[in-house]
């Protein structure tokens, strides 16, 4: 006898073929039939689910998140998994939190609560930082979980473990790149799905550049061939290209990586605007290049726009722009005194308009900022309101306005930016793109920047613009990128289809309502940290090797996830040039 029926439902399989109505039928975890399901395989214990109206589609995988902290305190992975999201692979760009030497959390969690956005007080009291070895972290999670996770190994945790405090500052000797190897190697026998770095612009908790950013070519590559030497293995990587335009060298670098590793190698994250569409293109071209040279380089891209929750007061995207870092550094006090000259307006300015390029463009449009929450007296009444029309009112300056406001609040003020590029040209443009061979839906950030920006809700929120809005792709066509096609580029077996056989990561969903809610502000992570969330609309069911996670609406408590281990849970995906 069945587990769970599904009856009546369209089903949309994950491989792109139109919709049908059809049966599903659940056992063990497992899917084990498709289609017309006899009244005879009910029995006594088994659930029978009308979803006649409804769509039931694979779980979604997202392809890059840092859940790495969070499932430690919240093993649902919410938002992701009210959202369709069954499968999250996480450690990317570099960080991860294991290894990790003894007395090295303060470090790693300064760093972590700067590069990903992760509210330091959230990391220092919801996690005990005791484990050391990757074995002994992923022990943490195993059995404990809502969702399947996959885990890169993160450079930055792996050279901090081998050099120490040189890791930031020295070139690795010949011995402590063997070192880092031989540990690489034993995370990924571990489970560990494969290995990621960085080269762009991050910087640690003491500002200095990270661990991976002290890594010469040749230590990348030897830890690439640890990854070509394991079965079921893929690279990740960001470097300073991807917010912007990829150099030769940073083309050469990823294309190296491929095919010393024998994977692909995929960055987060291509946005595309039609102000410049060059750029977009540009970055596509370091695809093509690589694969005249039989290597593989796949560029992740949100088919939605990610709202972003941003202040003057914490490390966030505006001290990413030219010459901002400096003038933001520091004190408060110090901060303030900066901003209250002039002369210092003027040229953070001047240097956004003419120095900014790449991703960061999306931000400088501050005329058209719209306030948030407001915490002064004199800031009452502004939420909500575009800093133009402040402006016009005092019959100031727009950019001296919004300095003004966020000075008034002690830096505190929220701001949001107005997205450039949601013009019809760029949805266009996107659409283009969604079915470029070198392009893969994500780069969510599950996970990270927790109070600035929620991409968590990318699937619903796609699906019913697929359906509703724009229609730009068809419903079949977005679930199968999001499901298939992520499954493949990781070599993920059995997930990802509604298939006979494949582990039973389900949704259900409502084609009339699917959406995602306006993001909002909750003060639930851990010493009262703030993050931004998002609901799901017209979301029946989520269901995790065959259990039901989320049930309209509401988490049911249960976690079947299961740790993506590479080589148990995965197939080596190889680049056709090795």
């Amino acid at each position: 006898m069945l587990d769970y029926i599904f009856r009546g439902g369209t089903v949309v399989d994950g491989t792109g073929a139109p919709g049908r109505t059809a049966d599903v039928g659940v056992q063990d975890g497992r899917i084990v039939a498709v289609g017309e399901i006899p009244a005879d395989q009910e029995g006594p214990s088994t659930e029978v689910i009308d979803i006649t109206g409804k769509v039931l589609a694979p779980g979604i995988i997202d392809p890059h998140c840092h859940y790495d902290a969070q499932l430690l305190w919240d093993p649902l992975a919410t938002p992701s998994n009210f959202h369709g999201v069954t499968t999250i692979v996480n450690g990317n760009c570099g960080f991860g939190l294991a290894p990790l030497s003894p007395g090295d959390g303060d470090y790693l969690r300064r760093m972590m609560a700067r590069v990903e956005g992760m509210p330091l007080p959230a990391l220092e009291n919801g996690l005990d930082w005791d484990w050391e070895g990757f074995t002994e972290y992923l022990s943490r999670l195993d059995g404990r979980i809502g969702v399947n996770a996959a885990f890169m190994a993160g450079h930055c945790a792996i050279r901090r473990y081998v050099m120490g405090d040189d890791a930031v500052g020295a070139e690795a000797t010949p011995a402590q790149v063997d070192e880092m190897a031989a540990l690489l190697d034993g995370m990924i026998k571990a489970g560990a799905l494969g290995f990621s770095t960085g080269r762009a612009n991050h910087q640690d908790g003491d500002g200095n550049p990270v661990a991976s950013r002290w890594a010469t070519d040749e230590e990348i590559l030897a830890l690439c061939d640890v990854v070509g030497a394991n079965e079921g293995t893929t690279l990740e990587i960001i470097v300073d290209g991807c917010l912007d335009l990829f150099s030769d060298e940073e083309t050469e670098l990823l294309t190296q990586m491929s095919l010393r590793g024998g994977r692909p190698i995929n960055w987060n994250v291509l946005s595309v605007d039609s102000a410049d569409p060059d750029r977009t293109w540009h970055q596509i071209g370091a695809s093509e290049r690589a694969a005249e040279q039989g290597a593989r380089i796949i560029a992740l891209t949100m088919p939605i726009l990610v709202p972003m929750n941003m202040n003057f007061h914490t490390y966030c995207a505006l001290n990413m722009l030219p010459g901002w870092g400096e003038v933001l550094a520091g004190p408060v006090e110090e901060r303030m005194a900066r901003l209250r000259d002039p002369e210092v307006r003027r040229q953070m300015e001047t240097d956004a308009a003419e120095k900014t390029s790449g991703a960061l463009r999306r931000i400088i449009d501050f005329p058209n900022y719209v306030v948030g929450d407001t915490y002064a007296a004199e800031n009452e009444g502004l939420t909500g309101r575009r800093v133009h029309e402040i402006a016009t009112e005092r019959g100031a300056d727009p950019f001296d306005t919004l300095i003004d406001i966020v000075l008034a609040d002690d830096l505190q003020t929220v701001v949001w930016p107005s997205a450039t590029d949601n013009d019809p040209d760029s949805w266009k443009l996107r659409a283009e793109i969604w079915d470029n061979p070198h392009v893969m839906i994500g780069g969510s950030d599950a996970g990270a920047h927790l109070d600035r920006m929620c991409g968590s809700p990318y699937p619903t929120k796609w699906i019913g613009d697929c359906l509703r809005g724009r229609k730009l792709t068809t419903m079949e066509r977005a679930i199968e990128m999001m499901t298939t096609e992520p499954a493949t580029l990781f070599g993920i077996t059995d997930r990802g289809r509604v298939a006979e056989g494949f582990h039973a990561d389900l949704w259900v969903f409502d084609p009339e309502t699917v959406d995602a809610s306006m993001v909002y502000l909750v003060d639930d992570l851990p010493a009262g940290s703030s993050r931004l969330m998002c609901d799901a609309i017209g979301v029946d069911l989520v269901m995790v090797n065959g259990a039901p996670i989320v049930r309209d609406g509401e988490t049911t408590g249960t976690t079947p996830g299961s740790i993506v281990r590479s080589g148990r849970d995965t197939e080596t995906v190889a680049v056709p040039g090795v």
